[in-house]
């Protein structure tokens, strides 16, 4: 039999380890917690990305242009959500590990700004 890993060791197999190898292990609700606020922001970028499939598959009363325009950005903002969503997961991961407040996110507010945008460009165009 293999002797046990130690606490230390265990850290620093895992990935990240910029995430993992700092501080210590948090309460297993929290981690879970963060977790699942991950997977709502992964989520909403499945559904800014389906978003941006549609807008460009469906026919809409609105020029070529703007609808293409519209998809267009719906993609991006889903790939932002997707990205910033893994940036902030490991940001809460490693400050909940220090025991550090948890950092602020301005990816909340490149989200609402697009979508506002978005929304508008459909309402004109309607």
């Amino acid at each position: 039999m293999g002797r046990m890993k130690s606490e230390t060791e265990t850290q620093r197999e895992r990935w990240p380890r910029w995430v993992y190898a700092s501080g210590s292990e948090p309460d297993a609700r929290f981690t879970f917690a963060n977790e699942r606020t991950f997977l709502a922001w992964i989520r909403t970028a499945l559904a800014l990305l389906a978003a941006g499939v549609a807008l460009n598959a469906i026919d809409l009363s609105m020029s070529d242009t703007t609808q293409r325009a519209l998809a267009l950005l719906m993609v991006v903002l889903g790939l932002l959500c997707a990205s910033a969503s893994w940036i902030r997961w490991a940001r809460a991961e490693r400050a909940m590990r220090k025991g550090e407040p948890l950092p602020a996110s301005a990816s909340s507010t490149v989200l609402v700004l697009g979508v506002t945008v978005a929304a508008l460009v459909l309402l004109v165009s309607l």
